[in-house]
């Protein structure tokens, strides 16, 4: 039995360290792309540093500009190429800032969330809040699309990205939307708060 047992530890082995391997896939636009900053000082890089102790790799697929839609179109070939345990998806930002169909933002946060559960990976959706400026039946109608969808799916949600910091300029670049390199760690922690639990499901 012992013998059997370190054959068969030896032919996994020989598959490669894949096999014990864990991945965690984030899609997500500017804000989690680290835009203006040293990407190292990003909160997705942060976060990698914090779970490299538990074994778990990150792949950062986040790309500024991405909206819903766009990352509907990737997350097909994300899914296959890296087969992840878990995805974090921090979309809709630029949905918003656009002015795009919330009905279609819905519908594509509703598709990527099957893609992900058909593909045996655990999802968490990241939350997102724009100005009333854009008027407040659109911006409410906005944020409600998050608690709409993770209802529907039991879905861990992080309520809000930039919660605790949004309303603080000095946390903000010139362009005033994207956070700077000192915010960042606001945003783990944000993201942290949901995501600890998630991570510790078989």
């Amino acid at each position: 039995m012992r013998y059997w047992l370190v054959g068969v530890l030896l032919i996994m082995q020989s598959w490669g360290e894949n096999v014990f391997s864990q991945t965690l896939l984030v899609v997500g636009d500017s804000l989690s792309a680290g835009y203006g900053i040293n990407v190292k000082e990003g909160w997705v890089s942060l976060l990698e540093e914090r779970l490299e102790e538990k074994g778990i790799s990150i792949v950062n697929a986040s790309i500024s500009g991405e909206t819903t839609s766009g990352g509907k179109s990737r997350l097909p070939k994300l899914l296959q190429q890296y087969q992840p345990k878990w995805v974090l998806i921090a979309l809709g930002a630029n949905d918003g800032l656009r002015g795009l169909s919330l009905k279609a933002m819905q519908s594509n946060f509703e598709q990527l969330v099957q893609m992900c559960q058909q593909s045996q990976a655990i999802p968490l959706l990241i939350g997102m809040k724009i100005p009333d400026n854009y008027g407040q039946r659109y911006a409410e109608k906005f944020s409600d699309i998050y608690q709409t969808v993770a209802q529907h799916h039991q879905l861990v949600l992080v309520p809000f990205l930039l919660e605790g910091i949004a309303l603080i300029p000095q946390f903000f670049q010139n362009d005033g939307i994207h956070p700077t390199a000192a915010a960042q760690l606001h945003l783990l922690e944000n993201v942290w708060r949901q995501l600890q639990p998630l991570l510790q499901k078989p």
